[in-house]
């Protein structure tokens, strides 16, 4: 995702930008310094095991290959692709991030050998059971929310910003999300997001960053609550790969039908 996993060495925010006066406009800084050190990777590769909890603890796992496209100017490109178990083998789901108009998806159902448009009104549906919506596997560009700075404080020993940001597009299932953001590498360690109602609906942590090409940082593993229904879901990432000759052609709509 633009990601929720990227960054470049540390350098300090500019000292002007920090001191912004608002909290809007501290909170709008910090998003952009995220952003910036977000850039330059092209493409990545990545496996990964997404592993679904009922309420009662109750696991079901699931292998998948992940590709995406850094798109200069607009959101990127993502190709996700289920190889288990069997009733998923072959779905893949395709996404076009924009920055400020809706986003593009599309589902292939291998057992209808047909794809499927995701409407904008439906992307705070959950993904293939789990706990994330379509809306959470975008890249987070800076020109979906708004921002809001509130606080500085220490998470799990990290010193950290907490910002709000409230999405600027249509049909969002969140009226806001809280982010807490490690100053060190600007990467986010927690997520709160609450529901239309304003209501605490999910909390998504951040674990055991690496990073890579001595630029780049990614969480190896990231859990989803719900806090609404018991479920959870937890992303276990391995084998990233960047630069790896990916371009637009690997993520028109006729890739989902040919994805090996």
């Amino acid at each position: 995702m633009k990601h929720w996993l990227l960054l470049i060495p540390m350098l300090a925010l500019p000292f002007a930008e920090l001191q912004a006066q608002t909290p809007e406009e501290k909170g709008l800084a910090i998003a952009k310094e995220m952003d910036r050190r977000d850039t330059g990777w092209g493409d990545q590769q990545a496996d990964l095991e997404m592993i679904l909890r009922n309420r009662q603890g109750k696991e079901s796992r699931r292998i998948i290959r992940t590709r995406t496209l850094e798109v200069q100017g607009d959101g990127d490109k993502g190709l996700t692709i289920f190889d288990t178990p069997n009733d998923v083998k072959g779905t893949a789901f395709l996404s076009f991030t924009h920055a400020t108009r809706p986003d593009d998806q599309w589902l292939y159902l291998p057992a209808l050998k047909r794809v499927k448009r995701i409407a904008s009104s439906n992307k705070s549906g959950p993904f293939m059971g789990s706990e994330f919506a379509y809306e959470d596997l975008t890249s987070q560009e800076v020109a979906k929310y708004t921002y809001k700075w509130l606080r500085d404080e220490k998470l799990d020993g990290r010193d950290t910003f907490v910002i709000e940001r409230y999405p600027a597009y249509k049909y969002s299932g969140y009226t806001r999300q809280v982010v807490w953001v490690d100053k060190t590498i600007y990467q986010p360690l927690k997520v709160e997001f609450y529901d239309r109602k304003n209501a605490m609906l999910k909390t998504l942590t951040f674990h055991d960053y690496k990073q890579y090409l001595n630029k780049y940082w990614r969480a190896d593993r990231m859990e989803m609550v719900n806090h609404q229904t018991g479920k959870s879901t937890t992303l276990i990432w391995k084998n990233y790969r960047f630069k790896t000759g990916l371009t637009d052609r690997d993520f028109d709509r006729n890739s989902l039908k040919r994805v090996r």
